[in-house]
Formats: C-alpha cells, structure tokens, sequence
C-alpha cells in the first residue's frame, strides 16, 4: 500500500519558491540539500509526524544527469507556466515498503528505480524515463526510504501541520478509481472540478493557511 509521505512545490527556482512559501505560510523554509543524481536541490518543512512540505527546483550549480531530472524539471518552460497560471503545489509523494511489488504492477505508470541521494540519505525513487510526473501529476510518484524511514520525524518542528489536502479534477470520479487501483491509505480528498489542481490546508502558528 502506498501512503502519503510529502508535498511537493515545483519551483522555477529554489529562490521563488521559498518567497511564496515565506509569503503564503509566514516561515522561511530550511534547506534540505542537493541530489547529485537528478541535479535538484529543496528546501524541507515538517508538517507533522511523517509528513513535510518540499520545494524542488533544478540546482544551477550541479553537472546536468545523465538521465532526465525528476518533476518535469527539464521542462522549464512548463514550470514556468504552471507557476505564473499560479499551480505551485503541483506533486506529491507516496511512501512504500514494497517497492518492488508496487513497480511491478504499476511501473508503466510510475516509471522505473532510481537510487537518489541526499547527503548521507540514500533511497529509491520510480522516475518516468522522460521525467514527467504520473499522469501528469494525478498520480502520486513512488518512493521507499529504505530501513531509515522518512526524515520527517527529525526535521526542525515549527508548528506546522497539514490540515487536509484535496485535488480538484474534470474527471473525479477516474482519479479515485486511480487512487483504489494505486492502494492509497487516505488518498486526497477528489472535487470535481473544471481544472485540474492541488490545495492543501495548512495549520501555522499565525492562523490557517491555503498552499496551492
């Protein structure tokens, strides 16, 4: 089964998105780091128990991969887009134990392993091999963290927390087939809606806050 392990704000650039994070949210958000292998570096927010918020964007001062980055990032055009139409929380991420057994029922959806790293972390991660997100980001990416677990437990705690998280689609009633068909333990709430977007509600230490 697959479970919901973060939020992801693909942004133009680390900069931008830490100022709509600083702006929505009240928080500068802190550093995570770089990972060599997709060229990428993020900024990391605890939202709880298991659970943070991301911003992801291209590293500029790494050597481009071998292979195409995560997120859709060597499409920097379309982030951009999807930025200015103001779709800023555009993935997120689901956790198993069983990677193995999830790819091979779901790999044509969610792409094939990768070993990623992050300082001293290392995990795998199913990428598309053109980098694209699953079903254009209907569908969660898959990763598994291996015996560590997620880090979310030793992330710096603000008082942040994750209220709820919905997505709004034309067809609702095929992204909660999805969502069964994928095994999601308390998938995203599904409104039907004339476009396709994320929203998640957010408890802070200033009031409740809307990312979107």
């Amino acid at each position: 089964m697959l479970k919901l392990d973060h939020l992801a704000i693909i942004a133009p650039s680390l900069e931008v998105g830490a100022d709509y994070v600083r702006d929505a949210l009240g928080i500068d958000m802190p550093k995570g780091g770089k990972h060599p292998q997709m060229g990428t570096h993020n900024l990391l927010l605890r939202l709880g128990g298991d659970v943070f918020l991301e911003v992801i964007a291209v590293d500029p001062e790494a050597e481009r991969p071998k292979r195409r980055r995560w997120f859709g990032l060597d499409d920097p055009e379309a982030v951009q887009a999807a930025w200015d139409e103001g779709r800023r929380l555009r993935a997120w991420v689901a956790r198993t134990s069983d990677f193995a057994s999830v790819l091979a029922r779901h790999g044509d959806l969610l792409g094939r392993q990768e070993k990623v790293s992050r300082g001293d972390r290392e995990w795998l991660f199913a990428v598309a091999d053109d980098g694209s997100l699953p079903c254009g980001g209907v569908a969660p990416s898959v990763m598994d963290w291996g015996a560590r677990g997620t880090p979310a437990p030793s992330m710096p705690d603000f008082g942040f927390r994750l209220k709820s998280f919905q997505i709004e689609h034309p067809e609702a009633d095929r992204v909660r087939e999805l969502y069964a068909d994928l095994e999601i333990i308390d998938p995203p709430k599904v409104i039907k809606a004339k476009s396709f977007r994320y929203t998640a509600e957010m408890e802070t230490p200033r009031g409740i806050a809307i990312i979107g």
